[in-house]
């Protein structure tokens, strides 16, 4: 099964895996999912790294070369997922967070998030 990582479930699994709940990682670790980041994610943490938040305190370019190295494959955004934005819920105010849920939603990939709020979000979405 293809697993679209929210932002944070990325952060976590690449630098701080104590983070992640026990459901989390045994998602993560079993061999027989695709682990998928976004673009977005990308966008998500260097804004915000260059705000200096704290908890985005990652060079996103060493980051992206960790993931793929390892073996996650890369979600760009397209014109498909942009537009399956129109009619989503407001359930969520972060653009980041939307884009992902739309992603998941028009590519059929479960997201995978602690956030709460996107479990409020119908469709292949994870709440660990």
């Amino acid at each position: 099964m293809k697993l679209l990582l929210d932002t944070h479930v990325l952060l976590w699994a690449a630098a701080q895996p104590h983070r992640l709940s026990p459901v989390a990682r045994a998602l993560l670790e079993d061999e027989a999912n695709a682990l998928v980041f976004s673009a977005a994610s990308l966008w998500e943490i260097t804004i915000k790294s260059d705000l200096g938040r704290a908890d985005f305190r990652v060079d996103p370019r060493l980051l992206r070369r960790g993931l793929i190295d390892n073996g996650y494959l890369e979600l760009p955004i397209t014109n498909q997922h942009v537009l399956a934005l129109k009619g989503m819920a407001a359930h969520h105010k972060d653009p980041f967070d939307r884009l992902l849920v739309a992603q998941s939603i028009a590519e059929g990939i479960a997201l995978v998030t602690t956030d709460p709020v996107l479990a409020q979000y119908s469709g292949p979405i994870k709440h660990v």
